[in-house]
């Protein structure tokens, strides 16, 4: 299966981003995936507001039977939530339940006044009723597999798949 160039979908990505912002959007980008993503655009994009991310382990409604993962970092927001247009960076957008719980993380730190979602690559077959106003692609992936965004030591962006864990 060809998948699509993640660094051509991260300049298309930035594109459709550079009309929706300003230096005072506050990007935050759901880790690990989204958090690059984020730091990316927020280069490219050149914004004054400095990137924020997000580790929404705890959040997780899968927290009781996956586990705490080992990698769990502090989330960092350097900016104030309150009143401020966030756009949530994921890589992947899937079932919604990660936007979901980056959401709730989200508003522990404040009331913004606005959330917006932008995703490198969108899979469809949402659980909950959640939509980036921002894609990269639009994308389907064979049942059974798991799309993921790596970054090699330069930087760079792939589209990998793998096979998905079964349900504990």
């Amino acid at each position: 299966m060809n998948l699509p160039d993640a660094e051509a979908l991260c300049r298309e990505l930035a594109g459709k981003l550079r009309a929706g912002v300003s230096d005072s959007t506050g990007l935050v980008g759901i880790r690990t995936g989204g958090a690059w993503l984020a730091e990316r655009l927020h280069r490219e994009l050149g914004l004054a507001t400095p990137v924020g991310s997000l580790d929404i382990s705890f959040y997780r409604d899968d927290f009781d039977s996956a586990g705490l993962r080992h990698q769990v970092k502090p989330s960092q927001i350097p900016f104030d939530v309150n009143g401020r247009h966030i756009v949530v960076v994921d890589d992947v957008l899937y079932t919604g339940r990660t936007v979901r719980a980056a959401m709730n993380e989200l508003f522990d730190y404040g009331r913004p006044g606005k959330i917006e979602l932008a995703a490198l690559v969108d899979r469809g077959e949402r659980q909950l009723p959640i939509a980036a106003q921002y894609v990269g692609a639009t994308f389907s992936v064979p049942a059974g597999k798991l799309l993921r965004l790596a970054r090699d030591e330069h930087g760079q962006f792939t589209l990998r798949l793998s096979d998905a864990k079964p349900a504990a």
